[in-house]
C-alpha cells in the first residue's frame, strides 16, 4: 500500500486537526466541516485550535466540542481554560438551539466559564448562533453576530466589509449555509419548499451583483446591530431592494420589472448575515454546483421524468466529449443547468491554465489581466453555451446557475424541444440563430442542424408517452418499422401511437448536431438491448458513428430513480458519408470504446461510498493543501496544512483518462 494510505477501522473518523480517531457520527460529521472551515476560510492554524478542550465549570468538569487560543499561546498557556478566545458547540441536525441540555445555553455557560473568552459559535449544521461576550455595569451580556472572526481579526460585524476580505467557500460549508438560508425562509416566512426556493434565489442574485459592481462599495452586507434590531433590519432590506432594481435590469428575462422580494426585513437581514462574508463568484465551482443543485433538486424536482445527473458522472461525460473554446454546447434538456455550466467550465479551465502559463497563479492576477479574463469568460459564456428546457422553473434555476458561474443566462430558454421547429417562437428561434455562423430562418428540422457539441440527459420513462401526431410526424423513429426477410428495417408511413420520449429525443439531439458534431446521451439500457427496439439502433448506426457507451451502475441515479442507464457517444455522419455507405451497400467496422461502472460513490440511499480495504476499514488519503492568507496590508503568505481524507469509491474519474488514450489510438482527434 502506498505510503500516503491510511486504514480507517469502519465506524470511525481521522479528526482533521489533532489526527484522533473518533466515532462516526452526525455530530463528527458537523464538528469536522467546521475545523475545516477555521483552517481553510477563517485561517487558524491547528496548532491554535483544541478538541474536546476540558472546560472546568464549578466543581464539575465539560468538554467543549471545539476551542480556538490566540496565535502567541504556548503549548503551557492553552493548559488554561480563560486563554480560550473562541467556543464553538457542534451538535446533529435534529437537535434544536433551545435544546435545554444541548443548546445554545450550554454553549454561554462554557464562555462564561473561560474569563477571555470573546466569542462562541453553536451549530447542528443547518442553523448557526454567533455570540460575543460583552462585560457590562449590569453583568456580563451575549450579543448575537454574524460570524465569529477570521485569524487576522476581522468579523465585518462593525462596519462594512471591504472586497478583498471576501473568502472563497469550502465545501460542506457553502451547502450548510444555504441549507440554513433556505430553512430560515421557511421557517420565519411559512412559504412552501418551492416559493422558498425562488425567494433565496432573488437573494442570491443580489449577492452575485454585488460582487459584480467592483468600482462601488459593498451593498450587501449587515452590521450586527442592524440584523437584531428592526430599524437595522429594514435598512439591510432597502439595500438589498436596491440591490434588486439593479438585478432586474440585468436580468429582464428572468424577473418582471414587478418583482419584488417577498420576504420581511428580518429574514432578509438573517440571510444577509448568512452569505455576505463569501465571494460566491470566485468560490470553487464544483462548491457551488453541488450546493446549489442540492438545493434545486430537493425543492424543484419535477414529475415529467426528470431526474438531475450526479455531478461525477457529468464530469466524466464532459471530460470525455472534450467541449473546446470556440464551439457551441448544447444541453437541450438542461434540468437544473449542471451539463451545461459543466461543458462551459472545463473550457473555462483550459483558457485558465492557458493564461496562468503567462501570468502565474490566477488568484495573484493584476485587476487588468483579472478584468480581461472575466471580460472573455463572459463572452465565452454569451456565445457559445445553450440550454432547453419545458419546464420554466428549471429555466430560471439553470439561469441562476449560469449567473453564479460565469453569465451565459441569455443562451437559456424554456422551449418544447420536440415540438416543430415553425412553432418555436420568433424569440427562441433568435436565441438558436446565435449558434448559426451565417443565421438563416428556422422552419423545419434541416435549418437546425447548428450545435457542435450537445451533452444531455433526457427526460425518459413510459409514464410521459408523446403521442401527438404533429410531434411524431417529424421523426423517423416516431413511425413504425418493419422488418424484411432479409432483416433489414424499413420506415412505414404510419405513426406510432405513443412513444417513450427518450427514442424521439434521440433523433431531435442528432437534427440539433451539425453534420460531424457530437453528442453524448444519457439513455436507458432498454434502447441498447431490448429486441424490439432493434429499428432505432439500426437508425443510429445509419445516421451516426457510435463512439463510445459507458454502462452506468445500477444506483448511479438513486436515491429517486433505479432505471438502468447507459452513456452514448456518437458523432452525427455527413450526408456524403451516407451517401458513399448507401453507394457501396455496406458500413465501415470500427472500433467502439465500451466501459462499465462497477461503483459509483454513493448507494441507492444516496449515502457516499468509501473505498475499503480486506477487512472493510476506510482506507485514507493523507494531502497536503497550501492556505492563501492575505494581512491588513494586502501582504500574501502561503502556508501548508495537511489531512486524511477517504476515499470515494467512484470509477467515474478513472474513464476520460483511458478514452483518451483509446481516441488517440484510433485517430479520433476531438
Amino acid at each position: 500500500m502506498a505510503e500516503n494510505m491510511i486504514i480507517i477501522p469502519e465506524g470511525k473518523v481521522r479528526d482533521y486537526i489533532d489526527g484522533t480517531i473518533r466515532n462516526e457520527t452526525p455530530e463528527e460529521y458537523v464538528r469536522q466541516t467546521v475545523e475545516k472551515r477555521l483552517v481553510i476560510e477563517h485561517k487558524y492554524t491547528k496548532r491554535q485550535i483544541g478538541i474536546e478542550y476540558t472546560v472546568k465549570m464549578g466543581n464539575g468538569k465539560k468538554r467543549a466540542d471545539i476551542v480556538v487560543f490566540p496565535n502567541n499561546c504556548t503549548d503551557e498557556d492553552k493548559k488554561d481554560q480563560h486563554k480560550i478566545f473562541i467556543i464553538i458547540e457542534c451538535k446533529k441536525e435534529a437537535v434544536k438551539p433551545t435544546d435545554s441540555k444541548e443548546g445554545i445555553e450550554q454553549l454561554k455557560t462554557y464562555m462564561s466559564a473561560c474569563l477571555n473568552c470573546k466569542w462562541g459559535m453553536w451549530t447542528n449544521g443547518k442553523h448557526k448562533t454567533v455570540y460575543k461576550k460583552v462585560q457590562t455595569p449590569q453583568g456580563i451580556e451575549f450579543d448575537e453576530c454574524n460570524d465569529i472572526p477570521s485569524a487576522d481579526g476581522s468579523n465585518n460585524d462593525d462596519e462594512r466589509p471591504i472586497r478583498t476580505s471576501l473568502t472563497k467557500a469550502t465545501d460542506d460549508n457553502l451547502l450548510f449555509t444555504f441549507r440554513t438560508c433556505h430553512d430560515i425562509i421557511s421557517v420565519n416566512e411559512g412559504h412552501s419548499k418551492q416559493a422558498a426556493f425562488f425567494e433565496f434565489l432573488k437573494i442570491i442574485f443580489c449577492k452575485i451583483q454585488d460582487e459584480r459592481n467592483v468600482l462601488k462599495p459593498i451593498e450587501f452586507y449587515t452590521t450586527s446591530s442592524e440584523r437584531n434590531y428592526p430599524d437595522g433590519q429594514l435598512s439591510v432590506k432597502n439595500r438589498i431592494t436596491k440591490l434588486f432594481k439593479e438585478v432586474k435590469k440585468r436580468n429582464s428575462k428572468i424577473f418582471d420589472a414587478n418583482d419584488e422580494i417577498k420576504l420581511e426585513p428580518r429574514t432578509i437581514a438573517q440571510i444577509v448575515g448568512e452569505l455576505q462574508k463569501y465571494s460566491l463568484l470566485n468560490t470553487n465551482i464544483d462548491f457551488k454546483g453541488k450546493a446549489y443543485e442540492e438545493i434545486v433538486g430537493s425543492n424543484l424536482r419535477g414529475d415529467r421524468g426528470e431526474f438531475f445527473t450526479p455531478r461525477n458522472v457529468m464530469h466524466m461525460v464532459v471530460d470525455m466529449i472534450n467541449p473546446k473554446e470556440g464551439e457551441k454546447v448544447l444541453d437541450s434538456s438542461c434540468g437544473t443547468g449542471g451539463f451545461v455550466v459543466t461543458a462551459m467550465n472545463s473550457v473555462i479551465a483550459k483558457l485558465t491554465a492557458k493564461m496562468e502559463q503567462t501570468y502565474g497563479n490566477k488568484e495573484d492576477w493584476s485587476g487588468d489581466i483579472r478584468k480581461g479574463f472575466d471580460d472573455t469568460i463572459s463572452q465565452i459564456a454569451a456565445e457559445n453555451f445553450f440550454g432547453f428546457d419545458i419546464n420554466p422553473d428549471l429555466v430560471k434555476a439553470t439561469k441562476m446557475n449560469m449567473v453564479m458561474n460565469n453569465d451565459g443566462s441569455g443562451n437559456i430558454i424554456q422551449l418544447n424541444t420536440l415540438l416543430p421547429p415553425i412553432l418555436w417562437g420568433d424569440d427562441r428561434k433568435k436565441v438558436i440563430q446565435k449558434a448559426m455562423e451565417t443565421p438563416q430562418p428556422i422552419t423545419n428540422i434541416r435549418s437546425i442542424g447548428v450545435f457542435d457539441v450537445i451533452v444531455t440527459n433526457p427526460p425518459f420513462g413510459s409514464k410521459i408517452p408523446i403521442s401527438d401526431q404533429q410531434i411524431l410526424e417529424q421523426f423517423d423513429l416516431g413511425h413504425s418499422w418493419d422488418k424484411d426477410e432479409n432483416g433489414n428495417w424499413h420506415k412505414n408511413i404510419n405513426l406510432r401511437g405513443s412513444v417513450p420520449p427518450e427514442q424521439i429525443f434521440i433523433e431531435r439531439i442528432i437534427q440539433l448536431l451539425k453534420p460531424g458534431g457530437r453528442a453524448a446521451i444519457v439513455l436507458p439500457d432498454s434502447i441498447f438491448s431490448s429486441p424490439g427496439l432493434e429499428f432505432i439502433r439500426t437508425w443510429l448506426l445509419y445516421n451516426t458513428r457510435i463512439i463510445a457507451s459507458i454502462d452506468l451502475h445500477a444506483d448511479t441515479f438513486q436515491p429517486h430513480n433505479g432505471t438502468q442507464c447507459s452513456v452514448l457517444f456518437i458523432v452525427k455522419k455527413t450526408e456524403s458519408e451516407k451517401a458513399e455507405e448507401n453507394r457501396i451497400n455496406q458500413m465501415p467496422d470500427y472500433d467502439i470504446f465500451m466501459a462499465m461502472i462497477e461503483h459509483i460513490g454513493h448507494d441507492k440511499r444516496g449515502n457516499t461510498v468509501y473505498k475499503r480495504d480486506d477487512e472493510g476499514n476506510f482506507i485514507m488519503e493523507h494531502k497536503e493543501a497550501t492556505v492563501r492568507e492575505v494581512d491588513h496590508n494586502g501582504n500574501i503568505t502561503y502556508r501548508k496544512e495537511s489531512f486524511d481524507e477517504k476515499i470515494i469509491n467512484d470509477q467515474t474519474i478513472l474513464v476520460a483518462d483511458v478514452f483518451s488514450k483509446w481516441k488517440k489510438e484510433q485517430g479520433i482527434i476531438w
